[in-house]
């Protein structure tokens, strides 16, 4: 098995699959998706792709590579052990209908037992088991057997661990093989030992997930016209076994993070091992989720870097760290000169990161003390024998309930340690069943807001969102025209229903700059411009005046969307964009403007509805 530094293995990847495969590497793209209501945050590298899974060309083909960085949530409670994180980096290859399971497989098996040296006798394997939407993957399963791997290590797994998609209620997915890493007690697995009935000694550190079907409107699969390859590699994980260390938080480059927190000699304690490990993996997260435009606030995102900086703070906390400002700076500043030299975003945002960070903390130490005031006059309530629970047959309080409890983790950032704690100091327990409950039934509601952020979007590629596509560039060229070109889009979610506009602006605008906006923007509509696209070079589409944000994001080649034609000078709208969008402009509909309003400092937001066009439209082809 080779040692690898973290570097030196996230370019061995890249270079494997471009130098012996024929892959083209792209660049990563932000932690914030471009036009994509499914997510708050790109969870997987296939997120900025969804466009071409389901069918648009890729400017650089159909074979690519590269590393991007993910923020997933979904684990977060898990975060503190050895392996799990809230943010990371995902290698990943893809194909877009050229290779399928046989080539995905072989080229898996080989960079794991070729170019990494991985022992395949330490190696283990699982694949879909089949239910009645599909059938048991055994072709999978036959490929990883004539590899050498015995059948004893090939586990089958329901939908639940070995099926990838749709991203949101209907499109492409289909089932995945996921490779495993022996990290057992033992030198070598056992016989019959794999992760299908001894998970918890092996390392999923590969997926290779087969997207051959399209999930339907009535809940039915078909088959999918383009097969489509969509890989994921964990470069943390991967670097833990090949670096030989006990978790993915003494890799070399997240090692120094981990001792700017927590002092070596303290890490035989349990317990502040996995608060330093929470801190490390949090505030990694809330630098790069900072580097990429978001500022902490209540709402949706920015709302989710809050909640990832206090549960740091509360970390440092119960382990005794001081928190009055400078703690969470100090943890960035390392961060940024273990990634820096690869994510430049970091180093060139580094003074705007500490500030807000800084900010933050110094915010929720004054939201704790709020918090601490809500406490002792709740327990003065109690004491007063309202809402209060008393032990049976006993006229003393001691409880402090549940939903108070909750009360003051939702509100005030409390953990339910830290008020088990000051309750006991007044002779209380906590009524932890209730506060159970509470969170339950909060966690019910943020389900069903993510499910119904699910519904719609550009990832199904309807008739309504491609229309509303469209009118965001009508209306960020429209913005341009009115405020100036200093303005820029700072983010998009479209759903079925409506189009939600971010750019950054410094005042509100006036109720005739907004008319003016929708005038224009309909003004376009009417004349029913032609919209096309074209492949150019980055270089070449800033020469052309195309708007975009040009950083490390875009490839050699990206498309460029045109609304109106350069012959007849009507060209109202140059775009780099991913698509789709409508082929001319009168297919939108009548654009009306509902809101315009401030999200953050220096950023306004504009819900747009459009009404009327056609039920079916026509997609803009290349030029």
């Amino acid at each position: 098995m080779r040692s690898l530094s973290t570097d030196a293995l996230r370019r061995a990847y890249i270079d494997f699959f471009v130098k012996k495969h024929g892959h083209v590497e792209i660049p990563g793209a932000s932690l914030i998706p471009e036009n994509d209501p499914t997510v708050l945050f790109t969870t997987a590298g296939m997120h900025p792709l969804v466009p071409y899974l389901l069918g648009e060309k890729h400017p650089s083909g159909s074979c690519l590579v590269n590393c991007q960085h993910c923020v997933r949530t979904q684990d977060i409670d898990e975060v503190g052990d050895s392996s799990h994180l809230t943010f990371f980096e995902m290698l990943g290859n893809w194909s877009f209908g050229a290779y399928f399971k046989e080539g995905a497989i072989r080229m898996s098996f080989q960079f794991l037992t070729e170019v990494l040296e991985l022992p395949k006798n330490k190696l283990a394997i699982t694949c879909f088991a089949g239910d009645t939407d599909a059938p048991c993957d055994n072709e999978s399963a036959r490929i990883w057997e004539s590899l050498g791997i015995p059948n004893e290590r090939i586990g089958f797994l329901t939908k639940a661990k070995n099926w990838w998609g749709p991203a949101g209620h209907t499109g492409p997915c289909g089932p995945d093989t996921e490779m495993f890493y022996w990290i057992g007690p033992s030198e070598f697995p056992p016989p019959g030992s794999n992760p299908a009935n001894d998970e918890v000694n092996w390392l999923e550190i590969w997926n290779d997930v087969f997207m051959e079907y399209n999930k339907r409107e009535d809940g039915t699969f078909e088959p999918l016209r383009q097969r489509n390859v969509d890989t994921g590699m964990g470069l943390e994980r991967v670097a833990q076994v090949l670096q030989g260390v006990e978790s993915v938080y003494e890799t070399d480059e997240m090692l120094p993070i981990l001792k700017r927190v927590l002092r070596e000699d303290l890490w035989g304690d349990i317990q502040r091992l996995r608060h330093a490990r929470i801190i490390v993996d949090h505030l990694r997260a809330a630098t790069f989720i900072i580097a990429d435009g978001i500022e902490p606030s209540n709402v949706d995102r920015s709302y989710v870097l809050r909640r990832l900086i206090r549960r740091a703070i509360r970390s440092a906390r119960a382990i005794g760290i001081e928190h009055s400002g400078s703690f969470t700076p100090t943890v960035a500043k390392e961060v940024i000169a273990q990634h820096g030299h690869v994510y430049g975003s970091l180093r060139t945002n580094e003074q705007k990161i500490c500030s807000i960070l800084r900010r933050e903390e110094e915010q929720f130490g004054k939201t704790l003390q709020e918090g601490l005031r809500h406490f002792t006059k709740t327990v003065s309530t109690l004491r007063d024998g309202v809402q209060a629970w008393r032990a049976p047959q006993d006229d003393t309080v001691t409880h402090f309930d549940g939903h108070t409890a909750f009360h003051l983790y939702d509100t005030y950032g409390f953990p339910i340690e830290l008020t088990k704690e000051l309750a006991a100091e007044q002779g209380l327990s906590v009524d932890e069943a209730g506060f159970a409950k509470a969170f339950e039934e909060h966690q019910e509601l943020s389900r069903a807001g993510a499910e119904k952020k699910f519904t719609g979007g550009l990832a199904d590629h309807s008739a309504e969102t491609t229309k509303l596509h469209t009118a965001t560039h009508l209306l960020n060229a429209a913005l341009r025209k009115v405020l100036g070109q200093h303005v820029q889009q700072k983010g998009s979610n479209i759903t079925a229903e409506r189009l939600r506009f971010d750019f950054n602006h410094s005042e509100k605008m006036t109720q005739e700059q907004i008319a003016e906006v929708e005038r224009l923007v309909n003004e376009v509509i009417e004349a029913d411009l032609p919209v096309a696209y074209h492949l150019t070079t980055v270089e070449g589409a800033k020469r052309e005046g195309a708007v975009g944000v040009f950083d490390e994001r875009y490839g050699s080649q990206v498309k460029v969307y045109v609304v109106g034609d350069d012959t007849k000078k009507t060209v109202f709208s140059r775009e780099i964009c991913g698509g789709p969008h409508v082929s001319r402009t009168g297919m939108i509909g009548a654009f009306n403007i509902q809101k315009e309003e401030s999200v953050a400092a220096g950023v306004r937001r504009i819900k747009a509805v459009v009404t009327g066009g056609p039920a079916e439209i026509d997609v803009a082809r290349e030029m």
